[in-house]
């Protein structure tokens, strides 16, 4: 038993735990959504809106994410603009664009956003392919960007290494792979056999390369019996599931999302592959939780990106979550996801970052003053509290991630509120000052300083 003291010794050192409950103690820290009377503005401010560039999928498999991530900026918009808009004269208008035009069509329209409709900020953001082009653009162009998910590590790694306009405020995606990967270390452990499915591009390589690193160090018996890698976009998985069943495996994991996701577990539902393996996805409840249906399967390993599920942090401990949840699902009568939380706050840290240099000299904050007070800001919302690291840009927030359940409560399976497991970020990310690796910061800091549990 050597090996499982040691694997849950290890674990225990980098905080996984199961419920782990939030203090509701923000008083000191800009709260999301938080109503309150805006004090009196300093200095002259102009009333001419201010114009949100918002760019998701509004269109294809991928609006499961995408609609949701414009209704959380759409509510937040609405809320301040009842107060006045920004520093009480400046309304928010926002511009959308839709992501599945692809990436070349999407920098052209970022370009168009800013120089044509001479918008203010730039917003959202779903897939990792299109952050590591849109990034240096918005630096070029000078527009202050804060991306909402695009999490990809080689944004900031290479992409845009010494960020000044761009922020992102989704967990990396690293911490995707490593998060699904430690719920799996956790839960079964005495896996051997495992077979991937994850979408042929940088999401789903990063999640691969994650999971990999942490099996090696953690679960050093298993070995990769299957890969399948299908297309984004893709609508039939049958050659993947049977290829994946056919290994024999102990355990599937994927990464497929958004619609895709929808149509592989059912398809995978037909061919009896939730019965024949346990199952891990580091996406399963990402999408728009209506989005799922009562067949999904319950007690696989559920992942919301590292993120958000609106069901935790409970309200009982974590009133902003609570709060947030009613406003959304009265304004669009349906249930938030993580993308959702993901633009709402955002759009809240953006406020507190033009009120506080308009209290400290007046006037409306030039963008240079905007982004100081952006860099190194803890917010307190719906998710809990979100940190940007002022070296990087990059948001942190502790990652969670669960067991799907069917309840009475809700048409569609939530995570089970007994079995959510929550991690602090800073165990699974490179920290400040690690070089830059390959294929990321966080994959060769695990590589060279995790232990490995004996076999």
């Amino acid at each position: 038993m050597a090996d499982e003291v040691n694997r849950r010794d290890f674990l225990g050192s980098l905080g996984v735990t199961v419920g782990a409950a939030l203090s509701a103690s923000a008083a000191a820290l800009p709260i999301a959504g938080m109503a309150h009377a805006q004090e009196k503005p300093k200095g002259n401010i102009p009333d001419t809106p201010f114009k949100i560039g918002h760019m998701t999928f509004f269109t294809g498999a991928a609006a499961v994410l995408g609609e949701p991530m414009y209704k959380g900026q759409l509510l937040a918009a609405e809320e301040i603009n009842a107060q006045g808009g920004f520093l009480g004269k400046r309304k928010i208008e926002i511009l959308k664009a839709d992501e599945n035009a692809g990436t070349d069509a999407n920098v052209k329209e970022l370009r168009r956003l800013k120089l044509s409709e001479k918008i203010d900020f730039f917003c959202g953001i779903t897939s990792s392919g299109n952050t590591p082009a849109l990034g240096p653009v918005a630096e070029d162009l000078k527009v202050l960007t804060i991306f909402v998910d695009g999490c990809t590590d080689f944004l900031f790694d290479k992409a845009v290494p010494n960020p000044h306009y761009v922020f992102r405020t989704t967990n990396i995606q690293s911490a995707d792979g490593v998060t699904t990967a430690l719920a799996i270390v956790q839960t079964w452990p005495k896996a051997k056999r495992i077979a991937h499915i994850h979408p042929d591009y940088s999401y789903g390589r990063n999640a691969f390369d994650h999971i990999k690193i942490v099996m090696k160090k953690m679960m050093p018996q298993t070995e990769i019996v299957s890969e399948g890698w299908p297309k984004l976009g893709t609508t039939d998985f049958s050659s993947h599931i049977t290829k994946a069943i056919a290994s024999k495996p102990d355990l599937v994991v994927s990464s497929v999302w958004g619609g895709d996701y929808v149509a592989m577990y059912k398809q995978g539902l037909r061919y009896g592959m939730f019965q024949k393996a346990k199952f891990a996805t580091t996406l399963a409840l990402g999408v728009a939780p209506h989005a799922l249906g009562k067949d999904h399967p319950e007690g696989v390993i559920a992942g919301v990106h590292s993120n958000y599920h609106f069901t935790y942090p409970g309200g009982d401990k974590w009133p902003y979550n609570k709060t947030f949840v009613e406003r959304y699902h009265k304004r669009f009568s349906e249930y938030p996801n993580f993308q959702t939380e993901g633009a709402y706050t955002p759009t809240y840290m953006l406020k507190a970052a033009i009120q506080k240099p308009n209290g400290l000299v007046g006037g409306w904050p030039e963008d240079d003053a905007v982004i100081a007070m952006l860099e190194g800001m803890m917010i307190a919302g719906p998710a809990g509290y979100l940190y940007i690291r002022p070296d990087n840009h990059q948001g942190y927030k502790d990652a969670l991630i669960g067991f799907s359940k069917n309840t009475d409560e809700y048409p569609f399976p939530i995570l089970d509120p007994a079995r959510i497991i929550t991690i602090p970020i800073r165990s699974i990310t490179a920290p400040p000052g690690w070089p830059k690796g390959e294929p990321t910061s966080t994959y060769t800091w695990i590589d060279k300083t995790w232990p490995t549990a004996k076999a």
